[in-house]
Order: C-alpha cells, then structure tokens, then sequence
C-alpha cells in the first residue's frame, strides 16, 4: 500500500511552525465555557490547499488564527462517516469505540444493522413523523460531551443531517440531539429527550425549509474561478439532477428533500440552527462547559454523487467557507471569543472517480460473492441449508455461503467460516478466487486482526484494517482494495487506508491553542477530545489520541 506521508506515523511528536501567523494566543487563565466541534463529513485534508483561494473567510480564518496540523490522519481502515465522528468524539479508534462502519452484518440475523438504529427508541418529531428512532447504545466507549455533561454539568448539542453523525459526537446523552429525516425534517429520538428542545423547535416552525422550493443551486462565483471541467461524463448525479450547473430544487417532495440535502442549503440551515440553540439555551453561559457539534453533510452527499475535481464540490466549500465565518462570528458575539474553544476536522475524505484516474470499479458486491461462492462449490460437497436468492443484494451480497459484504468486510453465514479456517484447501480456493478480482489487492483473515501485536503491527495494512476491528462484530475476511479502486455504485467513494480518504484537516482554536501550521506533528482526530477534555480538567478513559497541548506549547 502507497503512503505517501508514511514517514509521519514514524516521526516523534515535534514542533515545526513553517510560516509564523498571528502572535501566540496567550494561555488562557480560565476554563473554556464552550466546546464546539465542526466535522464536515468527506473532507480530504488537500481541499485547504488545492481550494483554498476560493475560501478566504471561516476557514481562512481558522488556519491563520488557528493551530493546524497539517499531517492529520485517521489510522484506520473502514474511514466512513460513523467510525470518523465517534472517534472524534471518544478519542479512540474503531477497535475500541466499536462504531467500526456505517453498517455491518449481524450474525444472528444474517442481515444489515445501521451503526446507530435502536428498535427500543422512538421518534422526537421537530415535525410529525412517528416511528422507531437511533441512539448510541452499540458505542462502547463515552465521549467527550457526556463527560462535559455528567462532570462539568454541561448542555450537550449536536446537529447534522445524519444520525451516526449527530449520535457519533453526542454520544449516550444529549439535551439536543437532532438529525434530518428523508422524509422532510428534523428529529431525534427518545434515548436523548423526551420532546423537542423548545428553541430549536421554534426556529424549524419559522424557518422551512420548503421555501427553497422552485429554486436553483447556481454557482456562487464566476465559473473561471473553479477548476477542472463542470460536466464530467463520469458524474453520476441522483434524483434528477444534470452534470452540470444550473440544479433546479424542484417542487415534488419526493425529490426536493433529498435535493435540499444535498446541497449548500442544508449545510447554511444546520449553521443557522446552531445560533438558534446557542441563543436559546444561553450555550456557553452557565457555570459549565457546554458542548456543540455542527457536522456539515452536503459535501459527501455532493462528492459521492459529483467527485472530488467538481464544480459541485467546489461550490458547496465555497459556500461553506462563508457559513463557518459565519458562525465563528456569532460565538464570538454571543459567547465571547475568549470563552469557547473549536476543532475543525472531518470523518474521512475520498477518492477521485476511478474512471478519471484509471482505477478499477465493483459497483456492487456481486463479483465478491459469485467468486466466493463459485470457489466453494467446488471443494464443499454440501451447502448450508437455505433458500437460495436469484438476485444479489447491491452492496451488502447475498449468496449461499455469504452473508453479506458491508465495506472492506466480508461475512460468512453461520458456520462456514469456522469450516474454512480448518480446511486449508477451502480457504486456499476464497484466497485465490479473491485475487482474480481487478479490484482486490489483498486479503486479510479477520482473526489476525484482533491483538494489541496487530494494531501496533510494521504491516501498515494490518495495522489500519486491525484498527478498525472489532471481534464478533467485524467481517470474517477483509478486502484490501486497489489504490483507486472502488467497491461502490457512487461516483467516488470512502473506505479505505489510502492518503485519499485517510488524510483530512483538523485545526484547534480558541485560548490555550497557539496558532500556527505544524507540519511535522502527526495528528488525528482522536486528539481533539483529549486536548479538549485536558483543557477542561478531565480525562478521557483508554483514549488513543493525545494531548496536542505540549507541541503547541513547544518553543
């Protein structure tokens, strides 16, 4: 596997300020009052720097004012939305936290469970809609913002379009814990409250979002000031959109929302959402230390459909550059700018089209599956006893010996992978049969995965897919795939331990974060929470990041 910043993992925690900014922020002589994590969802760390003339405002802003690591990473190799946001909020990795994917396949039901759903929950409408809801009772580790809550007797919010990104900051508590239903508004579920946050509430009744109806997404600015070509062929756009701008909101709910979605609206609504709550819930002026986590989504719903090099893409950050402005002004209006910390980073970032750098494509889990079951025919006499589907499920699988593949994992229906691991010429028949395929570059058994010797491991695949595992709870066998490959029907896609989708931004700032650009540092979003709860006098329990206090404070 390429890294090309490998050296980085290797290097002993310096300090290296390559540009000097704005003078050292003094050290801050009292407890923030505010904690406020931003994550944008499919953000690759050399957007900053490719992007970067077009985004002179809130990111600008955080990378003069700020402390930015510039050789972040996530260590780990499932880098999807759900893992990413509940390491930033635990400060562990996937192997501990146990959020390890997005989706995986449960073993006693022989089907998929989203990271997050909980049957025993119900909805918390900020509309009318009913129904069974999500909390965090599968992470296994607290975060930051229930320690803030429990010992510092602090007011959790978090807001996203998605619940694995709300629930992933949140944690197992929360006062406001909202995401987006597909079906036209914001909720929340019974594990967090019992009603709707009173302000927020009022802010969703006087704000529709349907106004944007009959509306166009247009570029923001002149289309020579955005790179690359607009219509790419290899674009692979949803609900009606074209490859190219203008992309009209439509009025037909079965569309519009998913639009609205996926589009800089939704991103400039949640930031609005936030003052409200600040507002409202007085954040940050009480004797605690509250907590608020904003987690932009349209980027990713954008790059999957768009990919990386689009107009689209480039739009949504140019739009976004001004609704974090935004919003650091209003902090530091309404809570003072000496009174609340903030961490900037993202779940995972992404790859190019594989069609525009010439990587191979599964557009579903098919191949996999087929090969698997095609190999095992001919060494088993018998099959396990079941009825045999005629189509395979896109993405998940669904064969006769298979399970189900979720991501990078592969899962073996009842019994059989105990059968493969004492029959060598069985397990010899997947192996090869898996490396047929164009898109595969290797095949790691999930029982080498599970010791502290293998998340430490020289092997940096090993090392990433160990990260990432959880026993019991991850896949039997787990595919390595081709740099710029891709097993996904999306445009671009997420997911594995190359630069592309492990590399994203992550910059502190506030009192006691020493502005500057540390180039040498490496860094991971699992800091941020031990940084934040050392700021605050706590500690996060088994974490795996690290106080990046020291190296700022470094001389």
């Amino acid at each position: 596997m390429r890294r090309t910043r490998a050296v980085v993992a290797t290097l002993v925690a310096a300090l290296v300020l390559t540009r000097p900014l704005t003078p050292p922020v003094a050290e801050a002589q009292g407890t923030p009052k505010l904690v406020v994590l931003l994550m944008v969802d499919q953000m690759r760390a050399d957007y900053l720097d490719r992007y970067g003339a077009n985004l002179p405002s809130g990111f600008k802003r955080l990378e003069t004012s700020g402390a930015w690591f510039t050789h972040a990473s996530l260590p780990y190799m499932n880098t999807v939305t759900c893992a990413g946001h509940t390491t930033a909020g635990t400060g562990t990795f996937p192997y501990q936290h146990g959020m390890i994917m997005n989706a995986w396949i449960s073993r006693e039901l022989e089907a998929s469970e989203t990271c997050t759903e909980d049957a025993a929950t119900s909805i918390v409408g900020y509309g009318s809609f009913k129904g069974t809801s999500d909390s965090a009772k599968r992470m296994l580790r607290p975060t930051l913002a229930e320690l803030l809550r429990k010992d510092r007797g602090g007011r959790v919010v978090t807001l996203s379009l998605k619940a694995r990104s709300a629930i992933g900051m949140a944690g197992h508590g929360g006062d406001a814990v909202l995401w987006f239903d597909d079906r036209g508004g914001f909720v929340s579920s019974t594990a967090f409250a019992k009603a709707p946050e009173p302000s927020i509430l009022a802010y969703v009744k006087a704000h529709p979002i349907e106004k944007a109806k009959g509306t166009e997404w247009t570029r923001t600015l002149p289309a020579a000031r955005y790179q690359y070509d607009d219509d790419i062929a290899t674009e692979r756009p949803t609900l009606g959109w074209g490859v190219a701008f203008p992309h009209a909101y439509g009025t037909d709910d079965t569309t519009f929302y998913g639009r609205w979605q996926q589009s800089p609206l939704s991103d400039e609504y949640l930031e609005q959402m936030a003052e409200a709550a600040i507002e409202g819930m007085h954040l940050g002026a009480a004797s605690g230390t509250d907590f608020l986590g904003v987690g932009f989504s349209a980027l990713d719903l954008v790059g999957h459909i768009y990919g990386p090099r689009s107009h689209e893409v480039q739009d949504v950050l140019v739009r976004l550059d001004a609704t974090i402005g935004r919003l650091l002004d209003f902090l530091d209006a309404h809570v003072g700018k000496d009174n609340y910390v903030l961490a900037l980073s993202a779940d995972h970032g992404v790859s190019d089209i594989p069609e525009q750098v010439g990587g191979a494509r599964m557009s579903s889990a098919e191949p996999v599956v087929k090969a698997i079951d095609e190999a095992l025919r001919g060494v088993f006499a018998d099959a396990p006893p079941r009825d045999v589907r005629d189509v395979i499920r896109p993405f998940t699988g669904d064969g006769i010996y298979v399970a189900g593949v979720t991501n990078s994992d592969v899962y073996f229906r009842a019994g059989v992978y105990d059968r493969l691991k004492k029959d060598d010429r069985a397990m010899t028949a997947v192996m090869d049969a898996l490396g047929q395929i164009p898109a595969i570059a290797r095949v790691v058994r999930g029982e080498t995965l599970t010791s502290a010797a293998a998340r430490t491991s020289p092997d940096p695949v090993v090392r990433a897919a160990a990260l990432s595992y959880v026993d019991g709870r991850s896949g039997d066998l787990v595919l390595v795939l081709n740099e710029n490959a891709l097993l996904a029907a999306n445009a671009a896609n997420h997911g594995t331990a190359y630069d592309y989708d492990q590399e994203i931004p992550l910059i502190l700032y506030g009192p006691g974060m020493r502005a500057g650009h540390y180039a040498t540092t490496p860094a991971s979003p699992a800091d941020i929470a031990v940084t934040f709860a050392e700021r605050v006098g706590l500690t996060i329990p088994k974490a795996d990041g690290h106080s990046l206090t020291a190296i700022m404070n470094a001389r």
